[in-house]
C-alpha cells in the first residue's frame, strides 16, 4: 500500500506510527475560501499554521474565493457552483439549499474514499456540513466545531425583514443546540466560551478558546499614530464589509457630529460589498466630500492603508468573536475607538476608547479626543500593538488546537 502524504511537503502519513504522527484534518469551510474577512482569514491562517506543525490539511470548499493560499494546503471545491459568486458574509437560500447540500456530498466522498483523523468545521454551516456528512460512518471522525460567533448575536442582522422575536428564537435554539452536537468546541474568545457553558450548559471540559492571531510583522514598517504629519486633513479609518451587523450607520452618525465640530477631518471607509445605499445615505446627512469611499485593500496593501488613519473605527455594537479588523488596527498601532460590546480584550483607556453600546455622541467624542490629543493617540495605539504582540499568535492557536485533535483521535493521551 502507497503511503498517503501531507499536502505539499510529501511527508508519509503513516496510521501505525504513535502519538506524535502527523495527522489528517479536514477542513470545512463552507464559504468563498479564502476571502479577504474574517471567517475565511481564520480558515486560512488555522490551516496554514496546522501545516506548519506538519500536518496534512485539506479544504473542502465552495468553488470559489478571492487570494493566494499556501501550497500546502489541499483545496477541494465544489464542481457545480451555479453560476453563484456572492461573498456577503450570513446565509441564502441558494447557499443552504443549493452548495451546502453539494459539500455534504463532496466531504462523504472524501470520508468514503481517504478519511482523515478529523474534521475541523467552521461556523454553523460548516457544522451541519460535517455532521450530515458523517451519518454515515457511525459518527466518526470526530468534528470539532469552530465558532466565530453564536448566532444570537448576528443572525438577526442577516434576517432583518423578518420580525426580530422569532428570528431571536430560532437563533438562540440552534445556538443551545448545535454545538452539543460535536465533539469538541473551539471559540475565538471566552465570552463565547463562556456562554456556551454558562448558558448553553456545554461541559466546560469540551470547549476552549482558541484565540486568532494576526500578523504582526506584517504591520511592523507603520508609522506611530503620534508621528503621523501635521500637514493633512485628519484622517478616521474603517476596514470591512458592508453588511448590516457592521452598524455603519451608526459610524456616520457619529462622525457627522464630528465633521460638524472639526472642519478638516475626513472619514476613509475601506470596504467590500454593495455600497449604494450608504451612498445614498452619505448624501442625506450632507456628508459627501467628508467622506471617501475606496475598495477593500488586499491583505498585502493592507498597512500602507492602515498607516493613512489617525483613528481606527470599530462601530460594531455585539461582537462575541473578536473583529479581525480589530486585530489588524491593534498590530499596526492605530489608536481605536471602539463600542465596549464588540470590542473583546480591549481596555478603555489603555489599549482603546470605548463606548456604551449605540451611544453615537459618546463614540464622537472618543474620536475627537484621539484626533485632538496625539501623545494619547500614540500612547494607546502602542499598548494595542504591544499587546497583540504578546497574545496574538497563529501558532499558539495551531498548538492548542493540536492537543484537542490528538485528545479526539487518541482519548488515552487527552
Amino acid at each position: 500500500m502507497v503511503p498517503r502524504t501531507c499536502a505539499g511537503s510529501r511527508r508519509p502519513i503513516d496510521r501505525i506510527r504513535g502519538l506524535d504522527r502527523p495527522l489528517d484534518i479536514v477542513v470545512v469551510a463552507a464559504c468563498p475560501f479564502p476571502y479577504p474577512r474574517g471567517t475565511p482569514i481564520r480558515i486560512l491562517r488555522t490551516a496554514e499554521a496546522l501545516a506548519d506543525r506538519g500536518h496534512r490539511v485539506r479544504v473542502v470548499t465552495y468553488h470559489f474565493g478571492r487570494g493566494e493560499t499556501d501550497e500546502r494546503l489541499a483545496i477541494l471545491r465544489l464542481r457545480h457552483g451555479l453560476g453563484y459568486r456572492r461573498a456577503a458574509p450570513g446565509p441564502s437560500l441558494v447557499k443552504l439549499a443549493l452548495l451546502d447540500p453539494q459539500l455534504v456530498w463532496s466531504l462523504g466522498r472524501v470520508l468514503a474514499q481517504e478519511p482523515p483523523d478529523v474534521l475541523y468545521a467552521h461556523h454553523y454551516e460548516g457544522l451541519l456540513v460535517a455532521l450530515a456528512a458523517r451519518l454515515a460512518r457511525g459518527g466518526r471522525p470526530p468534528v470539532i466545531f469552530d465558532a466565530h460567533t453564536l448566532l444570537a448575536s448576528e443572525l438577526p442582522s442577516y434576517l432583518a425583514a423578518l420580525p426580530v422575536a422569532p428570528v431571536r428564537r430560532l437563533a438562540f435554539a440552534l445556538d443551545r443546540t448545535l454545538p452539543a452536537r460535536a465533539d469538541h468546541v473551539t471559540t475565538v474568545t471566552d465570552r463565547i466560551r463562556d456562554k456556551l457553558v454558562s448558558e448553553i450548559g456545554l461541559p466546560p471540559e469540551r470547549v476552549t478558546t482558541v484565540a486568532n492571531g494576526v500578523e504582526v510583522e506584517h504591520f511592523a514598517r507603520v508609522p506611530s499614530a503620534g508621528a503621523l504629519p501635521v500637514d493633512r486633513p485628519p484622517r478616521i479609518l474603517f476596514t470591512g464589509n458592508t453588511a448590516p451587523y457592521q452598524r455603519l450607520d451608526l459610524l456616520l452618525d457619529a462622525f457627522s457630529i464630528v465633521a460638524r465640530r472639526h472642519r478638516t477631518v475626513e472619514l476613509l471607509l475601506s470596504l467590500d460589498g454593495d455600497t449604494r445605499a450608504l451612498e445614498a445615505r452619505i448624501a442625506s446627512q450632507g456628508l459627501t466630500g467628508r467622506v471617501v469611499l475606496r475598495p477593500a485593500v488586499p491583505f498585502a496593501l493592507l498597512p500602507g492603508l492602515l498607516a493613512e488613519a489617525d483613528v481606527a473605527a470599530n462601530p460594531r455594537i455585539d461582537a462575541d468573536g473578536t473583529p479581525v479588523k480589530l486585530l489588524n488596527y491593534m498590530a499596526a498601532g492605530r489608536p481605536i475607538v471602539s463600542f465596549a460590546g464588540a470590542a473583546p480584550g480591549l481596555v478603555d483607556g489603555e489599549t482603546a476608547l470605548l463606548c456604551p453600546d449605540g451611544d453615537c455622541e459618546g463614540f464622537a467624542r472618543a474620536l475627537l479626543r484621539l484626533l485632538e490629543d496625539r501623545a494619547l493617540a500614540g500612547r494607546l495605539g502602542a499598548a494595542a500593538r504591544a499587546h497583540v504582540e504578546r497574545t496574538a499568535r497563529w501558532s499558539r492557536a495551531a498548538e492548542t488546537l493540536e492537543r484537542i485533535m490528538r485528545g479526539l483521535v487518541s482519548p488515552a493521551a487527552g
